[in-house]
């Protein structure tokens, strides 16, 4: 049993044995040695059968990893399929570090064990350039011939080395000397994987001729390069070597050539390198350079035409270059025939009959030489002479001699020489003549008779004729034996000259002569005239004696005339009238005339200055005259034109120029001016600042001043004497005023005398006036005297307070603008305060020292005490109170109380007194903290343009700061807004610019300063700018409303009519209102109980709720300025009419459980403007409200007017229902009335405060909607609450570590807030 289970496991071990046997894994393809070009691709193949490990590659040992793609080696991955066994290596972009060992490893599984195989992978690189060194490619190495020399080729950078191949051409030639190297060159780091190999050859050459243009050719071989495509480098030999001997063609030796013939030589030469340059030479004389080559030929072509010369001549052809150590030369000798050119006659040209004529014939050079024929007068000459010589040109000259007798009643015998070449078979003649000679017959003169007179300035033609003679004769003229121009007219058997005179003084008495001769006469023949010619006189001549005239001495004038035949007749004359001379005497002159003389004795005066006489002298025969004129130039000293001005009269700071005439002879003369003895100053010698200057007769006052005025002497000075002009020189100045009475003091009642003294030149008596436009009795109250010495007196009867203000003295004499000076009359009143809002409050932040001013106009000036809540204030005696006190002018004073440390103590109002002699008056101004600016008042339209509208207001409380303001605008159908700022703090006025023209604007205006803004004032004041644009008339109405603009004349009329009888209506209307409402105001005014009580009748109660109306009138009783009585004393800004500030007060019962209501109307005025605050601000302490009494809708800004039973942000009133704002926008704009909070006060030690007596009293009032810009309206019987206090800024502050008792402080009369009076006062 156990046997066979051994048995049994034993075959199954055997089994499991055999079948893992037959599945050991192995490889299906073993990987094998690649090669591959650099930058290609290799893929080493790897295949496994029954694959169970894991496969990777190794390179050079370094295993790569199991994965497809190798880290590390991005171009190397592994391609395959694990299932199919196969794990393919590819590299690409193989490069020579890819050179190396590969081994495809599997790893052993189960019971498989590890197998592995190995495959080479070498990468090669082809060759990266072929180069023979120092030669590029193509290029031609110039080498003399058997001069040895060395090619050495460079294949650069290939792996492995690359083979070099020299060619001849396109034949390989092994070099047995040949020399090769082969360099390794190393890659980076030593890496011998990378290392590329450089093989250099080199071979020595001698080259001959038969190497020049050869081309030898470096080739690289190497496996990586294509054989289709070989890498090769060549370069081409050019050999120097000398050329061979030159040859002619074009002529043989021994050849004839004809004179004329063309002739072509050539030279050539063949071989040679460079080609040679070839010359010819005529008999060793250069003659041409220029030859062409093509290829290793050279040819040089002369070509020219045969003549003499070129007999004999010995033509060369040079050759040479730069090889050749001699010139090679080929030479040809020339043989030219030729005829003569042309045979010449020598001998005379003119014989008489009998004489023997030698004659002479000639040839030119002619080969072979030439023989002469002769032929005189038609008949051949026999054995006659003849000789031969060689010419220098070539060739042979002929010449032959002979005697030829001149036969009579012959005029001219012809010889003629013939020159003949008898090889050529050429003839050349020439012809001589010889005249045969006759004397001309005796000339004869005609067109002239002799004994006639011919006058000047006529044209005379003569003429001269001489028949026969050989040749014909030779006329000449002569005039007194000079040779003269004439025109020949020549027939066949006589000669005429004639000649053309314009005769003149030369001609008279003048001998003409006319010769004729020729060839055969020795002395020529001739015939002469004399010629009588009448001629005027040339010109005449006047001298005087002496030569310089002086008055009262005896001159003679003498005139002279020049030659004339006949003689000339004189004559004198003075200014054109003829007048007798003396002494007329003749004497013979040139050309055979005559000179005349006359003479004349004046007796020299001064009046005979510049007077002209003229000597006439004239020819009777010839009509003609000459003359002559002088002008006597007597000396005498200066005299002035009587017609010179003695007075001249100028205007100050303009010029004036003062001009005289004076005459004097000579007349350079000299001027000398002077003033006072002082002289003026010549123009010459000015340096430009003077302002009087002189120049010569005329003295230029630049710039006159009125102490110019007196005597100027002008000396006029030539070297005759001199003399003497005065000029009275006055100086009109404008009228000015160099002193007043000043500032004249009356008592009331009294009269007044102001003076005003004038100075100017002229001065009148109504050159001073007086004026005064608001002064309307001005006539009947006033009387003027005036006194010599420009003083005006103006006497005011009877002064009064209404009469103080300024009189205008103005002076005006014509001369210039009038000017006026201000004197004042001071009517002594009492004191008058200020009472602009800009002195009614004041600010200030706690901790700071406030400031108050009161301004005061008096006579005499006021004197001011300060008090608070009826206490007299001690300034300048201790450290919380000073003063100071300024004068302003004549009438105007101020006092300045300073508040030092303000506490909420000292907030409040104060009080001003001002006193004099006649009187006194109080004002009550308030202290408060600084808060956000009232909104400005009185915004009025200045000007207008087309694009501009400049706009004007009144400033409201500044808040104790620098205001600034913006000014919003819009058109009037536009819904949205412009805006504005105005550059600076504290400005009026401002412009508005670029607007649009013709057009309708609305404009409105806010204030605001570091703390806060105030509302925008209603949308109130429009402006529309104007249709014109400067000058320019440039309307901008449309065009289709002026094409409507006649309209019917009725319905012009109808809507005129209407319109008047509206306006009545409207005024009778308006008069009624304010007559009802004056009535109404005397009716509350009777019901008021007694204002007699002072401030401190009601400060201690005024820490109720409310003030009774008679302690509100108290108030207004208190202060002179706010008063009744005083109510037409309003402040006035200068040149600025009063403003009324009187209001109608309308009753109403009083509200339970709110504040009765004050509403302020304002009488309908032109030019101001009443603009309310519109804003409303919750009062911090109130939270309660009124029930809304209008709530009728309004636009914009104008819907606030009537407010909704609200209180005003500052104010102490509360408003009650009012209508629409009126269309004109009559609002009066009042200040607020009450303080806003003040910063919190942080006391180091808080000073105690004492209980308030009425506390138990207090109740919450009632807060009404503030508005936002603190404008008021005022309503009847409003009274404010003494304890409110506001703050106007958005975010409002409550007062903090301040309890009730603490409030104490902040009032200003008695234990509260009393009524502060700022723009009006209440009635």
């Amino acid at each position: 049993m156990d046997t066979y289970l051994f048995t049994v496991l034993y075959l199954f071990v055997f089994l499991l044995t055999s079948q893992v046997k037959a599945q050991q894994q192995y490889f299906r393809v073993l990987p094998r040695d690649l090669k591959v070009q650099e930058g290609g691709e290799a893929m080493l193949e790897c295949e496994v059968a029954n694959l169970a490990g894991q496969v990777q590659w190794t390179k050079d040992g370094f295993a790569l990893g199991f994965l497809s793609v190798i880290p590390g080696f991005p171009r190397y991955s592994v391609i395959g399929d694990r299932r199919h066994g196969v794990y393919n290596l590819r590299v690409s972009n193989a490069s020579l570090e890819d050179d190396a060992e590969y081994q495809c490893q599997v790893g052993p599984a189960r019971l498989q064990k590890a197998i592995r195989a190995n495959a080479r992978l070498n990468v090669i690189s082809p060759p990266s350039s072929v180069e023979i060194l120092d030669h590029t490619h193509n290029s031609k190495i110039e080498i003399k011939e058997n001069q040895e020399f060395n090619l050495e080729c460079r294949v650069r950078n290939a792996k492995p080395a690359a083979k070099i191949v020299w060619y001849r051409g396109n034949v390989e030639i092994n070099i047995p000397n040949r020399e090769d190297q082969t360099i390794e060159v190393p890659g980076k780091n030593g890496d011998k994987r990378v290392t590329r190999y450089d093989t250099h050859s080199r071979i020595a050459l001698k080259p001959t001729a038969e190497d020049d243009f050869a081309e030898y050719t470096c080739e690289a071989r190497h496996e990586a390069l294509s054989q289709d495509i070989p890498m090769r480098t060549t370069v081409q030999l050019s050999v120097l070597y000398p050329p061979a001997l030159p040859y002619i063609e074009g002529y043989v030796e021994g050849e004839t050539i004809r004179r004329g013939q063309t002739v072509e030589l050539v030279c050539r030469c063949r071989g040679g390198n460079p080609p040679a340059q070839l010359i010819w030479y005529k008999n060793g004389e250069q003659i041409r350079m220029a030859y062409r080559t093509a290829g290793r030929l050279s040819e040089n072509v002369y070509t020219f035409t045969a003549d003499a010369s070129d007999n004999k001549a010995k033509y060369k052809c040079e050759a040479s270059n730069v090889m050749s150590k001699t010139s090679l030369k080929a030479e040809v000798e020339m043989r030219v025939l030729f005829s003569p050119a042309h045979v010449t006659i020598s001998g005379p040209t003119e014989a008489r009959v009998g004489d023997p004529v030698p004659l002479t014939c000639t040839t030119a050079n002619s080969n072979p030489p030439a023989e002469i024929k002769w032929m005189v007068a038609g008949r051949q000459v026999r054995n006659a002479t003849s000789r031969t010589v060689i010419s220098p040109e070539g060739g042979w000259i002929t010449t032959s001699n002979i005697t030829a007798v001149v036969e009579p009643n012959r005029r001219s015998l012809v010889v003629i020489c013939h020159g003949v070449n008898m090889q050529l078979t050429e003839n050349v003649v020439s012809t001589h003549t010889i005249n045969v000679l006759y004397p001309p017959s005796q000339p004869f003169i005609h067109g002239f008779t002799e004994g006639s007179h011919i006058p000047s300035g006529t044209v005379q033609k003569i003429s001269c004729t001489s028949s026969g003679g050989n040749p014909l004769a030779t006329i000449t003229w002569y005039k007194n034996d000079k040779k003269i121009h004439s025109t020949v007219r020549t027939t066949d058997k006589s000669v005429t000259a004639e000649m053309t005179i314009l005769t003149n003084v030369t001609d008279n008495e003048a001998r003409y002569r006319c010769e004729a001769a020729n060839s055969a006469t020795e002395i020529p023949l001739f015939e002469t005239i004399t010629m009588s010619v009448y001629f005027p006189p040339d010109h005449v001549k006047i001298h005087q004696e002496p030569e310089e005239l002086k008055p009262n001495e005896e001159a003679t004038l003498i005139c002279d005339s020049s030659s004339s035949h006949p003689p000339a007749t004189l004559s004198w004359w003075r200014e054109g009238i003829p007048v007798v001379g003396l002494n007329n005497t003749t004497k013979p002159g040139l050309h055979g005339g005559t000179i005349s003389t006359i003479e004349m004795k004046i007796n020299v005066t001064e009046q005979m200055n510049g007077i002209v006489y003229t000597c006439q002298a004239n020819n009777v025969v010839l009509q003609r005259s000459v003359h002559d004129a002088i002008t006597l130039q007597v000396l005498y000293k200066p005299v002035f034109d009587p017609n010179n001005e003695d007075a001249v009269t100028g205007i100050e700071n303009e010029p004036l120029i003062i001009s005289l005439k004076a005459d004097g002879n000579p007349q350079n003369i000299v001027y000398t001016w002077t003033k006072d003895g002082l002289p003026i100053t010549q123009q010459s010698s000015s340096n430009g600042v003077e302002r009087i200057v002189s120049d010569g007769s005329i003295m230029n006052i630049t710039r006159l001043s009125r102490n110019d005025a007196g005597t100027y002497t002008c000396e006029a000075l030539n070297s005759q004497g001199s003399n003497v002009a005065i000029v009275n020189v006055t100086v009109q100045y404008p009228a000015s005023i160099i002193q007043t009475s000043g500032n004249v003091i009356a008592n009331p009642k009294e009269d007044a005398t102001l003076s005003c003294t004038a100075d100017g030149n002229p001065l009148a008596d109504d050159t001073i006036t007086w004026k005064r436009d608001d002064f309307p009795e001005f006539a009947a109250r006033t009387s003027v005297m005036y006194d010599k010495n420009g003083t005006s007196y103006l006497r005011i009867s009877g002064v009064t307070r209404e009469d103080l203000g300024n009189f205008a003295c103005v002076v005006n004499n014509g001369v210039g603008n009038s000017t006026f000076k201000e004197v004042m009359l001071i009517v002594k009143h009492k004191p008058e305060i200020d009472g602009q809002p800009l002195f009614l409050k004041f600010a200030s932040d706690a901790g700071d020292t406030g400031k108050l001013i009161c301004r005061s106009q008096a006579s005499p000036l006021a004197r001011y005490t300060w008090a608070r809540n009826g206490a007299p204030i001690n300034s300048n005696t201790s450290g919380k109170y000073y003063s100071t006190y300024r004068q302003i002018d004549q009438l105007v004073s101020e006092s300045t109380l300073y508040i030092t440390h303000v506490t909420s103590a000292d907030y409040g109002s104060y009080e001003c007194v001002a006193r004099n002699e006649l009187g006194f008056a109080t004002k009550s101004p308030r202290l408060e903290v600084t808060s956000a600016p009232d909104t400005p008042t009185l915004l009025t339209v200045l000007n207008v343009t087309h694009d501009s509208v400049t706009l004007g207001w009144t400033p409201g409380f500044d808040g104790g700061m620098r205001a600034s303001y913006r000014i919003r605008y819009r058109k009037v159908d536009d819904e949205g807004y412009k805006y504005e700022d105005v550059v600076g703090s504290n400005v009026t006025n401002h412009v508005v610019k670029n607007l649009d023209i013709n057009t309708q604007y609305i404009f409105s205006i806010m204030a605001s300063n570091k703390l806060g803004n105030s509302k925008f004032m209603p949308d109130l004041l429009s402006a529309k700018t104007s249709v014109f644009v400067g000058d320019g008339v440039e309307k901008v109405i449309p065009d289709d409303l002026l094409e409507k603009q006649d309209l019917p004349r009725i319905v012009i009329i109808s809507v005129s009519v209407i319109g008047v009888i509206l306006l009545f209506i409207n005024i009778a209307l308006v008069t009624g209102c304010m007559l009802k409402r004056r009535a109404k105001r005397m009716r509350e005014q009777n019901n008021q109980t007694s204002k007699s009580a002072t401030i401190e009748m009601y400060a201690p109660s005024s820490y109720n709720d409310t003030v009774t109306g008679e302690t509100l009138s108290s108030v207004s009783e208190k202060s002179e300025t706010y008063s009744n009585e005083e109510g037409n004393n309003e402040y006035m800004d200068d040149n600025r009419k009063p403003t009324s500030n009187s209001y109608l007060i309308e009753h109403q019962p009083d509200y339970p459980g709110a504040y009765p209501t004050y509403e302020m109307q304002m009488p309908a005025q032109t030019g101001i403007n009443m603009a309310h605050k519109t804003h409303t601000l919750p009062h911090p302490h109130h939270h309660h409200h009124h029930l809304a009494h209008d709530q009728r809708p309004r636009a914009r800004d104008d819907q606030s007017l009537g407010y909704h039973g609200g209180m005003s942000g500052k104010s102490s009133y509360v408003s009650a229902p009012s209508p629409a704002p009126p269309a004109d926008g009559s609002y009066y704009n009042m200040s607020d009335r009450y303080l806003s909070y003040p910063p919190p006060l942080d006391f180091q030690n808080p000073p105690p405060i004492p209980a308030h007596p009425h506390l138990t009293h207090m109740h919450t009032p009632i807060t009404p909607p503030l508005p936002a810009n603190g404008s008021l309206v005022r309503h009847p019987r409003a009274v404010p609450p003494p304890d409110v206090l506001h703050n106007t800024s958005q975010n409002s502050q409550i007062l903090q570590a301040q309890s009730l008792s603490q409030k104490r402080e902040l009032t200003s009369f008695g234990n509260g807030y009393g009524v502060n009076e700022q723009e009006g006062h209440l009635v």
